[in-house]
C-alpha cells in the first residue's frame, strides 16, 4: 500500500475544488493546473500550489496528457485525480500515468477501455445475465443485413455509437424508409466527435427512466452498490436534474439493478468510483446502458443520502486499502436532489450564454449545498462546459426535498447571464415531477419557454405593491380635481363650483 501525500488534480472548477477540500481534510497537499483563462479561478486560489498549464482551448491545457504527467513528476506528485470530462476516461492517459509511477485515482486502463466502448461493454457483461436492451453485438457493417436486423427487432429503433456519449451519434429510426441515411447520420457524427464511427442497433424505448447506480470497488474484489440515483430530467440528452433515491424503485428492483451493477464491474474487474447507468421502460423493466468508469457529476446525492464522501473513498481505494464497510453496512437516509445551474437560456432551447456574473449570491441553510467555482465579478468562459454550479438539497423525505430546493432556487441571486435556475423550479412545481410520473422526454412533453414567467422576490412584489397604490392615489378622480392645489384653495374652489 502507498500513502498518498499529494495530489495533482487535472480538471478545473467546482470539480477540481470539491476533490481539494476532500484532500485537505485527509491532510494531503493539492496541485492544481489551470488554463490561462482560469488564471483567478477559485480552485487555482484553493490549491496549495498551481500551474499554468497553457492558453485557454482545452486542447492546449486541459488535455496535454505528457505535459500535465512531467509536471508532476517535476513537483513529485503522488498521484493524479481527473475529475470528470477531460482525460477521466482515457485509458491511454491512465496507462501513461502508471508507467510514470504516479497512482491514477481511478480504475484500471483495461477496464476503462472496455467500458469505453458500448458494443465492448456489452460483450462484457453478457456472460453475466445482465438485461440487455434486444440490438445488434457489432457494429454495423452490411447494410442490408443491418435492415433485417432492424425489422426483426421492430420500428423505432436506436442507431447509436459504440464510443462516446451525449447523445452524439444517435439517431431514431421510425421505419425502413428513414434507415440507410439515418445510419450514415450516425456514423458522420460519431466519427466527427470519437475518432470512430462504429455504430449499432438497439430497440428503442419509448418514455424511458435513466436511472443509474453508484458502485465502488477496491483493488481487493471487494465492490459494494450505493443505491439509485433518477436522472431522467435531461435536456439533448444530458442531464439537468438529479436525485436519490428514484421515486419509482422499490427495494426488490434496488436489490436487482444493485446486484446487476456489481456483476457490471466484476466483468472488468472494476475497482474505484464508477457508476452503471441503467434504461428503465414503463412496466420497470430495467436494462443496462453503459458504465462511466470515473466520479459522476452529480454524486453529491449519493454522497448525502448514504453519509459516505466518494472522494475520500477514492483516494483510500487508489492507495490500496480494502473497503471499509460491506453492502450490510449500507442504507439509505433521507432524500437528496441535484440542480445543475447551467449559463443557458431555457427560453432559447437552452442555448449557452456566457458573460460576466454581475451578482452571485449562493442560497444558505441547513441541508444546502453548492459546488461551485465561480465567484462574483468573474467571466464564464466560451471554451468549457456551461455549468456554473450545482445546487444540492437534502431532507427527510422527497417532499420536503422539492420544497427546500424551491427555497433554495429563490435564495440564489446570478444576474448577468441567462441561467437554468427558474427552469429548475418550473420542474419543481410541475404535478408530473412531483408525483414521479415523468421520464427522459420531461422538457419535450410539458415544458415551452412560455412556462418560465418573470418571479419576484418579497422585497420585490413589496416595493411594486407600494409603487401600485401610489400610482392609483395619482390617479383618482379626487386627486385629478385638484391637480396642485393645497387644502384650503380645493375648499374655496368646490365653494365657487357649487355657487356656480
Amino acid at each position: 500500500m502507498s500513502k498518498i501525500k499529494k495530489v495533482l488534480i487535472a480538471n478545473r472548477g467546482e470539480i477540481a475544488l470539491r476533490i481539494m477540500r476532500t484532500l485537505r481534510e485527509m491532510e494531503i497537499l493539492s496541485v492544481a493546473v489551470y488554463s490561462e483563462a482560469d488564471r483567478n479561478a477559485p480552485h487555482v486560489h484553493f490549491a496549495d500550489e498551481a500551474v499554468c498549464l497553457g492558453p485557454a482551448p482545452s486542447k492546449q491545457s486541459y488535455l496535454l496528457q505528457d505535459k500535465i504527467i512531467q509536471l508532476s513528476i517535476g513537483l513529485k506528485v503522488d498521484a493524479i485525480h481527473p475529475g470528470y470530462g477531460f482525460l477521466s476516461e482515457n485509458a491511454a492517459f491512465a496507462q501513461k500515468v502508471q508507467e510514470a509511477g504516479i497512482i491514477f485515482i481511478g480504475p484500471s486502463s483495461a477496464a476503462i477501455e472496455i467500458m469505453g466502448s458500448k458494443l465492448g461493454a456489452k460483450k462484457a457483461v453478457s456472460q453475466y445475465n445482465i438485461p440487455l436492451v434486444p440490438g445488434t453485438d457489432d457494429p454495423i457493417s452490411d447494410l442490408k443485413e443491418a435492415k433485417k436486423v432492424a425489422k426483426n427487432i421492430g420500428y423505432p429503433i436506436l442507431i447509436k455509437a459504440s464510443a462516446g456519449g451525449g447523445g452524439k451519434g444517435m439517431r431514431i429510426v421510425g421505419d425502413e424508409e428513414q434507415f440507410e441515411e439515418q445510419v450514415q447520420r450516425a456514423v458522420s457524427e460519431a466519427h466527427s466527435s470519437f475518432g470512430d464511427g462504429a455504430v449499432f442497433i438497439e430497440k428503442y424505448i419509448n418514455s424511458p427512466r435513466h436511472i443509474e447506480i453508484q458502485i465502488l470497488g477496491d483493488q481487493h474484489g471487494n465492490i459494494v452498490h450505493l443505491f439509485e440515483r433518477e436522472c431522467s430530467i435531461q435536456r439533448r440528452h444530458q442531464k439537468v436534474i438529479e436525485e436519490a433515491p428514484s421515486a419509482v424503485v422499490t427495494p426488490s428492483m434496488r436489490q436487482k439493478m444493485g446486484i446487476a451493477a456489481i456483476n457490471v464491474a466484476k466483468a472488468c474487474n472494476y475497482y474505484g468510483a464508477g457508476t452503471v447507468e441503467f434504461i428503465v421502460d414503463e412496466k420497470l423493466n430495467f436494462y443496462f446502458l453503459e458504465m462511466n468508469t470515473r466520479l459522476q457529476v452529480e454524486h453529491p446525492v449519493t454522497e448525502l443520502i448514504t453519509g459516505k464522501d466518494l472522494v475520500r473513498e477514492q483516494v483510500l481505494i487508489a492507495e490500496g486499502k480494502a473497503l471499509s464497510f460491506n453492502q450490510e453496512d449500507l442504507s439509505i437516509t433521507g432524500h437528496a436532489i441535484e440542480t445543475r445551474v447551467y449559463a443557458e437560456d431555457p427560453k432559447n432551447n437552452f442555448l449557452p450564454d456566457i458573460g460576466k456574473l454581475h451578482t452571485y449570491k449562493r442560497p444558505e441553510g441547513p441541508g444546502i449545498r453548492v459546488d461551485d467555482g465561480f465567484e462574483e465579478g468573474m467571466d464564464i468562459p466560451i471554451y468549457y462546459d456551461p455549468m456554473i454550479a450545482k445546487l444540492i438539497c437534502y431532507a427527510e423525505d422527497r417532499e420536503k426535498c422539492i420544497e427546500k430546493m424551491i427555497r433554495a432556487i429563490d435564495g440564489y441571486k446570478i444576474t448577468g447571464i441567462e441561467n437554468t435556475l427558474q427552469f429548475a423550479k418550473y420542474v419543481m412545481k410541475h404535478p408530473s415531477f412531483r408525483s414521479g410520473a415523468f421520464d427522459t422526454k420531461f422538457i419535450e412533453k410539458f415544458f415551452s419557454p412560455e412556462n418560465l414567467v418573470t418571479e419576484f422576490s418579497r422585497d420585490e412584489k413589496t416595493i411594486l405593491a407600494a409603487l401600485g397604490v401610489y400610482i392609483f392615489k395619482q390617479s383618482s378622480p379626487k386627486n385629478q380635481a385638484y391637480p396642485s392645489k393645497s387644502l384650503n384653495e380645493k375648499s374655496n374652489w368646490t365653494k365657487r363650483k357649487k355657487r356656480g
